[in-house]
């Protein structure tokens, strides 16, 4: 079986800066139409409706300050039979006044509660309990604070849209050997130093694990999702921004729609270049009676959610899930 690396909510990211680009960059009628039906054939409603129950109105990314979270999904034939797990899990919010951005990696096998089955398991399997409303209406529920969006992708567009910008321009920091998309092993071998690397070096680049830390992993991945968006929206890259798209189209659920893409432009043509925030979970992760989990630390994982709260200013706007339960 195709095995699915972590860290699939980098691309997911990607994604929408590429369908933001090539609206907000459109340098012919056409390429607009397109981004549209791109984004007409990955919308995906949810079925609580526009508006998160953690909201007292529908917000709009013009004007609001919004959360969207990016779903990492295994996806691939060898398991179209069975339920996915998310691969991974982001929450990202967006404060409007001062266009920053916050995002916070959800590890996948954080212990939390889940709505949909009534008991504790991985935050994984949120998605393969309950889809995409499950993993939202989890998310909602640990971190206390609403969901407006989400994007969902699966792996299979990485390779695609590297190529088709013809590569990206990086610093290797290290010689590496590695496996490819396909699982082979030595297939990838890559010196240091900077180079024109091609889709599947980007990705083996990106998601080895053997040669520094998780921490300097994480890094080195912003890195290159940065460099891609770079090349992106170079004249190289927007020449070809119809074959990213159709990569898009066949990877990407969304219920944003695409007037609401594109108002997120301004978090993402900064003069300073696309930055956010990046934030953790603490925790511990260990064996118990039924597995091993990441275990949350509860006092940090309260301060977190105040944190994301004060992003998004929603102060006592948004009713904590005790009141919420008692109100029933």
């Amino acid at each position: 079986m195709m095995r699915r690396k972590r860290y699939v909510f980098l691309w997911s990211i990607l994604f929408v800066l590429l369908v933001v680009v090539g609206a907000a960059t459109g340098y012919a009628a056409y390429l607009t139409d397109q981004v549209k039906e791109t984004a007409s054939e990955s919308h995906q409603g949810l079925e609580r409706g526009e508006k998160s129950d953690k909201r007292t109105k529908e917000v709009t990314p013009a004007k609001d300050h919004t959360s969207v979270l990016f779903i990492g999904i295994d996806d691939s034939d060898q398991r179209s039979n069975a339920a996915s797990r998310s691969d991974a899990l982001v929450l990202a919010t967006f404060n409007e006044d001062d266009k920053s951005i916050k995002m916070l990696n959800i590890p996948r096998d954080s212990l939390t509660y889940i709505p949909e089955v009534g008991y504790e398991d991985k935050i994984a399997h949120a998605h393969a309990f309950g889809g995409i409303d499950g993993t939202v209406e989890t998310v909602e529920r640990m971190l206390d604070v609403p969901v407006d969006y989400y994007v969902q992708v699966n792996f299979n567009s990485f390779v695609e849209i590297v190529d088709s910008i013809g590569g990206i321009t990086y610093d290797v920091p290290f010689d590496i050997k590695e496996q490819n998309s396909a699982d082979q092993a030595g297939a990838i071998e890559l010196s240091e130093g900077k180079q024109l690397i091609n889709g599947e070096e980007a990705l083996a680049l990106a998601r080895t694990r053997k040669y520094d830390s998780d921490l300097a992993r994480g890094e080195r991945q912003m890195e290159i999702i940065q460099q891609i968006f770079r090349e992106t929206v170079s004249a190289k890259g927007l020449s070809n921004m119809d074959e990213v798209l159709a990569s898009i189209s066949a990877n990407m659920k969304t219920n944003l729609t695409f007037n609401e893409m594109i108002q997120f432009k301004d978090y993402f043509l900064q003069k300073e270049n696309f930055t956010f925030d990046k934030m953790q979970l603490e925790g511990e992760g260990g064996f118990t009676g039924h597995g091993w989990y990441y275990q949350l630390a509860q006092e940090p994982l309260a301060a977190t959610s105040d944190e994301l709260k004060d992003h998004l200013e929603l102060q006592d706007s948004v009713a904590s899930e005790d009141e919420e339960e008692n109100s029933m």
